[in-house]
């Protein structure tokens, strides 16, 4: 369950109720399903945005659903250490916890419903794990971690950390009550989010319950995608069948439509449903690995960079521990 709730969604602020003959529903262009993989030492995952085309995803470059997954003690694993440049990380967690250190001195503890978003603009090694109580003792583990490109200007930024706990998110509730809007980065109908962002986005998780459906306003310059966490329901006006482990991508338009089937599985109560969009960078884009550049050159430099130890140096207190890479996709 997201450890984020309101006991009285209808005491929220509420989404307004958009008019059809002036805001345009956006279609849905394609559903695809996230195959199935492992990252870092051994977690498995869901490539969320396997198989669409960039251009759909700009400014997002990759996502993965980490888990969900119920471990047993001595199971939980995390990712070595590793060199980012070009992008962002968002690390969103619904259930467990994973820490965060970084050489640029950022880090910290997340748990169900916390943000961690780390900036590698010009470079930055991290790592990520679980903390040693939660490997001693196992449990669930469910989140999620985004790729936020950054524009070519930006791709040399100050690295840079934001921890972005569960109570700072906004929340807002659809006109009946029936949909749980939980704002991120960027904003909903004028209620905005705790992220900063250089690239302009808007992240939001939704709960919708069984039965209820969920319109939102969303930027026409923005593009749009749905990722569904758990649960079953439909996407757009087209009433498109949508389950766990999809991906909704809309075409243009005002507001997008998510709804939630009234029978849901026995381990879900509701649609849980993330919600992503943001202003399309159009530049070239080369990646391989932990880079995110604009061209092969600037790539074959990261690594050398990378190698040179100009990314930084793991901080004394963390020198035991090596590492070079998290398994993470190789796309040319």
């Amino acid at each position: 369950m997201p450890a984020v709730t309101a006991k009285n969604p209808l005491a929220l602020p509420r989404v307004r109720t958009l008019d059809p003959s002036t805001d345009r529903a956006r279609p849905v262009v394609s559903v695809t399903t996230a195959p199935k993989g492992f990252e870092g030492e051994g977690f498995p995952v869901r490539r969320a945005f396997a198989g669409v085309d960039l251009r759909a995803l700009d400014p997002f470059v990759h996502m993965d659903q980490m888990g969900e997954v119920e471990y047993a003690p001595g199971e939980p694993k995390g990712t070595p250490w590793h060199p980012h440049r070009g992008f962002e990380t968002v690390t969103y967690m619904i259930d467990g916890e994973m820490a965060h250190s970084d050489s640029n001195g950022g880090g910290g503890l997340i748990g169900g419903g916390d943000t961690q978003w780390m900036t590698a603009g010009a470079g930055i090694l991290h790592i990520e794990t679980p903390p040693e109580h939660l490997v001693a003792s196992g449990g669930v583990f469910h989140g999620l971690q985004l790729w936020v490109n950054l524009p070519r200007d930006k791709k040399f930024a100050a690295p840079r950390y934001q921890d972005i706990t569960g109570e700072k998110v906004a929340l807002l509730s659809s006109g009946d009550g029936g949909a749980l809007v939980r704002v991120i980065a960027g904003e909903v109908d004028g209620h905005a989010g705790p992220g900063s962002t250089y690239t302009p986005i808007t992240l939001v998780h939704a709960t919708i319950a069984p039965g209820a459906s969920l319109t939102l306003p969303w930027r026409a310059d923005f593009n749009a995608l749905a990722y569904v966490l758990a649960g079953d329901g439909s996407v757009g006006a087209q009433a498109r069948p949508i389950g766990a482990g999809q991906l909704a991508v809309f075409g243009a338009g005002d507001s997008i439509t998510i709804a939630a089937d009234e029978r849901q599985d026995s381990r879900h109560s509701a649609l849980d449903v993330y919600i992503l969009g943001g202003l399309p960078i159009r530049e070239p884009i080369a990646m391989y690995g932990p880079f995110v550049m604009n061209t092969k050159a600037e790539v074959v430099e990261a690594f050398e960079d990378f190698q040179a130890g100009r990314l930084g140096s793991i901080p004394a207190a963390h020198a035991d521990v090596h590492g070079d890479g998290e398994g993470e996709p190789l796309t040319g």
